[in-house]
Parts: structure tokens; sequence; C-alpha cells
């Protein structure tokens, strides 16, 4: 399934949110199973999927990562290699938030083994300073994807000039190996984003 085609949206890197949301919305309402329930049970299951294939088009162009990963699936002709490898430039930021949740999940160990409520209560103002800790953390990481989504909205002009589908030129036209590097970038940031976010609800319990 191609989500852009699904959704009637431009293959780009970068959508309006806004515009996709009104979009689904639109097209979700002509095709709910509800609107056929006096057809055929193969009608009915036809349309069901319909929907299922809809909804899983929107929830995939509502991410840029996996926006950005199936975009580049349909330019090679492939899922994108080494997306594995962690960005150099984001090392120091992987080896931080190494050590921050590893010292988060000591806090919370720690506070699960006192015997007493009151013993537990002694451990909220550390585990709140750790969740600062972590909190400003989740901010450098939402800076750096909002400058990957502003550089996503920038390549839209590649392609918007590039030669259409199937063209011999089309892939010599458009910046790939960068937005592979963007895809890598942003699935570790939206991976670490989630487990700081973990550490910060356990901590605040």
């Amino acid at each position: 399934m191609d989500p852009f085609a699904a959704l009637d949206q431009p293959r780009q890197p970068w959508i309006d949110l806004d515009a996709l949301k009104a979009r689904f919305l639109e097209l979700s309402a002509q095709a709910h199973p509800d609107r056929v329930h006096t057809a055929t049970g193969e009608e009915r299951a036809a349309a069901t999927r319909h929907y299922a294939e809809l909804n899983a088009a929107y929830n995939c162009l509502r991410e840029a990562k996996s926006r950005v990963l199936h975009l580049l699936e349909l330019e090679l002709g492939a899922p994108p290699a080494n997306l594995k490898d962690i960005p150099p430039d984001t090392m120091d930021l992987f080896v931080e938030i190494g050590l921050l949740c590893r010292g988060a999940d000591g806090i919370v160990a720690a506070r699960a083994k006192a015997p007493s409520p009151l013993l537990q209560a002694q451990w909220f103002e550390p585990a709140m300073a750790w969740a600062e800790k972590l909190g400003a953390l989740q901010q450098e990481i939402h800076l750096r994807q909002g400058k990957l989504l502003a550089e996503l909205k920038e390549m839209n002009a590649a392609w918007n000039s590039a030669p259409p589908p199937g063209s011999p030129a089309r892939a010599s036209a458009l910046p790939l190996r960068r937005l592979e590097e963007m895809a890598r970038d942003l699935s570790y940031l939206a991976r670490w984003s989630e487990q700081l976010q973990e550490r910060i609800t356990q901590l605040s319990f």
C-alpha cells in the first residue's frame, strides 16, 4: 500500500498535518463500514479493509519517521539500509541518555524497595531532580527533531521539481542519501524521546 496515494497526498518528505488530518477524516467518513451495513458480506469486508488501509496510511504519514522511511522505500524500491547505526553527530546524546536512564532506573528501584510509604516519600525530591534532568534532555531532542522537520519542509522543492516516478533520472534528482541520514536520526530521536518519557512517568509516581 502507498499511503501517499491512499490519502491523495503528494509524495514528499514534509506534509501539512492539519491538511492531512482533514483529508483523512473526509475519506474515512466516506469509507466507514457503517455506510454499507446493508450490503453483501463481501462488500462489507471490502469496506472494512479499505477503512483499515486509510487508518494505516494516516498513521504512517502523520509521523515524520514512518513517513520518511516509507518515502525512501518507494523511491529506492526497497527499505533503506544501515538505519541501525547510531548517527555520529548524536553519539554524545546517546551516551548522556544512557547515563541518565540508568540513574533514573536506580532511583525508581530504590524507591520501590522502601518498606513503608513514609520511606518511599523520602525519594520524592531525588526523583523530581532526575525527572528535571530527563526533561531538559528531552527538550534537546525536541529541538533536534524540529530542525529535521524544517529541513524536510525545504526538501519538498526537490520532490516538486523531480522527474515523475518511474523516470530513470528521478533518483539522481532527489537528495535520497541525505533523506536516509535524516530517517536514521528521526528513528533514534523518537526512540530516545520515548525512553526518557517512560522514565519521567515512572519518577512521577
